[in-house]
């Protein structure tokens, strides 16, 4: 009789439940598919289980996370509690300190201290593996670890985030407001209360930090991402690219660069037709350009059956003997990052203008954008009427007049210039917005 793989489990949420249920439901299947069978015998949670129909068994209950980590009983912990600090860290810590293996959804928690916790597992040789910490269902963390062989990769991006996905796909489609769209989410359980964490870019930031440590080999860096989030979006914008042949998306981009990795998570306007484009609602996409191939994963990015399969899925690995480096190469071995000011990132930008309709006002935008060499492909002014100050409610005619221009590649800080010049001369009723567009 082969020896069960014994589990001790921390977190009973959406998807520390949803994991329980998983190992019970699919008991047989995952045992041929590991080789043996995987048993849930102890477990540690402050609250009653998320799922009230779950079945614990026999799993014993332990009040302390920390102890669970270290209890001889178990073969490997597997962290849900999520957090960058503790108890996830103390706990996740200490079984790795003991040499047992972890497996964690918990972005934070590498986001801030993977590199320390993937040294610790080496020096222990212990297995430690993450593959549900970003995008959910979708198997990035090991196509980006063991699935490319020696392809070089220049370009890693995506919809990392299904609530804001949700909400643009929102208010694209059903011409609504943000607000509107975001009330919606909440009320439907994919925006938490306060929602600032997933509608600021944070939680992209999070994902797109790891993402870059495994595609680029270096240490992960949220601190190097820039972060732009969708609260500034309004229906004006999603119209205008509707009009102009794109969508609009909240995208985590890491790309090699000649002065570094450039980190960056904002809104973008990539074009309709794109696989990304048509991604909608909360699903996720993550793309990988290199210079062999390319290739884009879409799949379910949060919630309790998708992330639990891929927790579940590192159980079947680990149960099977499969074991890789956490980031695919020691961690010792990862590189500082060589960060790429955002500055000089270079592309196309959507820019939307609330123009104060008198004569000379084009004039002046035209000089400032002149001044800073930038090229316009084109520039749409519309008669002052609805949406004047670029919000979602029909006003009256009066108003500044929207002027939209979209350029040809030119740099952040050289649109930022111009923009500033044309504010200094006083003919913007409010602060022009800014959309990068993303060639994809």
């Amino acid at each position: 009789m082969v020896e069960p793989l014994k589990v001790g489990l921390a977190g009973l949420g959406t998807v520390g439940s949803a994991v329980v249920r998983m190992l019970g439901q699919s008991r047989d299947a995952l045992t041929l598919r590991a080789g043996r069978p995987i048993e849930l015998v102890a477990y540690a949670s402050k609250d009653p289980p998320k799922d009230k129909g779950i079945d614990l068994g026999k799993a014993k209950k332990v009040s302390d996370p920390v102890a669970l980590a270290k209890d001889p009983g178990i073969d490997v912990f597997v962290e849900l509690m999520g957090g960058e600090g503790d108890p996830a860290k103390a706990a996740v810590e200490a079984a790795l300190g003991q040499g047992r293996p972890v497996i964690t959804a918990n972005k934070a928690l590498i986001a801030k201290h993977g590199v320390a916790l993937a040294k610790l597992a080496e020096k222990n040789n212990a297995a430690f593996s993450f593959e549900a910490a970003v995008a959910g269902g979708i198997p990035v963390v090991k196509t980006l670890r063991e699935g490319l062989g020696g392809a070089r990769i220049t370009r890693v991006y995506g919809i990392l985030n299904g609530t804001c996905n949700y909400i643009l796909t929102r208010m694209y489609k059903e011409r609504l407001s943000f607000a509107a769209c975001l009330k919606e989410a909440q009320r439907l359980g994919y925006a938490e209360a306060d929602p600032s964490f997933d509608i600021g870019g944070f939680d992209t930031a999070h994902k797109l930090a790891i993402l870059t440590s495994l595609a680029f080999g270096s240490e992960v860096d949220s601190e190097a991402i820039y972060v732009e989030g969708i609260e500034t979006l309004s229906l004006a914008d999603l119209e205008a690219a509707d009009e102009l042949g794109y969508r609009v998306k909240l995208l985590g981009v890491a790309q090699r660069t000649e002065t570094g990795i450039e980190q960056r998570v904002h809104p973008t306007m990539v074009p309709k037709g794109s696989v990304i484009a048509e991604i909608d609602g909360v699903l996720n996409a993550v793309a990988i350009d290199s210079d062999m191939l390319g290739l884009t994963l879409v799949g379910p990015g949060a919630g309790g059956p998708a992330t639990s399969s891929a927790v579940v899925a590192d159980l079947v690995d680990l149960a099977s003997g499969r074991r890789s480096l956490p980031f695919g190469r020691p961690a010792a071995s990862l590189s500082k990052p060589k960060r790429a000011p955002m500055q000089r990132h270079e592309g196309g930008y959507y820019i939307r203008l609330a123009a104060v309709d008198r004569p000379g006002t084009m004039a002046i935008i035209a000089k400032g954008m002149a001044g800073e060499n930038i090229s316009l492909e084109s520039i749409v002014q519309r008669h002052p009427g609805l949406r004047p100050h670029g919000g979602d409610d029909p006003k009256s005619a009066e108003g500044p007049a929207p002027v939209i221009l979209i350029t040809y590649a030119t740099t952040e800080d050289a649109v930022r210039r111009a923009l500033a010049a044309v504010e200094r001369e006083g003919v913007l009723a409010e602060k022009p917005q800014v959309i990068r567009i993303e060639k994809s």
